[in-house]
């Protein structure tokens, strides 16, 4: 649970002009707030505790390097507060939200949240359970439930980029969203966030990228 004072900081939407910058600043700042997506479980709300900066056409770990302007990677070129929902090994979703303005294709991938209450905490189990019996229904096993789910299904509820979009409910069907505008897909403001307690590190999963496989661009709490 969240620390008392957060309910009423919730409904603050946050504006276009919070998405209108660069996409290291957004990034850092997007630490601490909080994730909503109206789901067919009900609302869920998580707080983002870890992110990516992905910085456009000079950057060679987005996916806009070099002008790269596909059907694909269009909601990048679109207004900051964008959604951008993309697979990855064809089957998991990443989450991400455009930043700066039309035609400058910056974008944060939300990497991680945590529940920001108890009913998005169950809502979350309840959709990454709903998911795993998906798959024990294909491989002919017994499902599970709430008591008996593993415990590191628990532990790990939506610390990845995969395991967030699942828990969150985000589907490709969330792609290409305006989240300062939408009534069901958008960020409020959430906790407050020192500076002190943001850490940076390498983004993940970006080797190709060369030089730009070290740049310090992934942020967390």
């Amino acid at each position: 649970m969240i620390a008392g004072g957060i309910e009423e900081k919730q409904k603050k939407r946050m504006t276009r002009e919070f998405f209108a910058r660069d996409g290291i600043t957004v990034a850092r700042e997007l630490l601490g707030k909080i994730l909503v997506h109206e789901t067919k479980m009900g609302t869920v709300r998580g707080i983002i505790t870890e992110v990516e900066s992905y910085m456009g056409e000079t950057d060679k770990g987005a996916h806009t390097y070099g002008g790269k302007r596909t059907e694909r990677t269009e909601p990048m070129y679109h207004a900051g507060g964008t959604s951008y929902v993309y697979l990855i090994y064809g089957m998991y979703s990443c989450m991400n939200i455009a930043a700066m303005t039309e035609g400058i294709p910056q974008a944060v991938l939300l990497r991680s949240v945590m529940p920001a209450d108890e009913e998005s905490k169950d809502r979350m189990l309840a959709l990454r359970l709903a998911e795993l019996n998906r798959k024990q229904e294909k491989k002919g096993g017994e499902p599970y439930t709430m008591e008996n789910c593993p415990p590191s299904l628990k532990k790990h509820l939506a610390d990845g980029p995969g395991k967030m979009c699942i828990a969150m409910g985000i589907t490709r069907a969330d792609n290409d969203l305006d989240m300062v505008k939408h009534p069901a897909f958008y960020v409020t403001e959430g906790m407050e966030v020192r500076q002190d307690q943001i850490k940076a590190g390498k983004r993940i999963g970006i080797d190709y990228a060369e030089e730009a496989a070290d740049y310090l661009w992934r942020f967390y709490l």
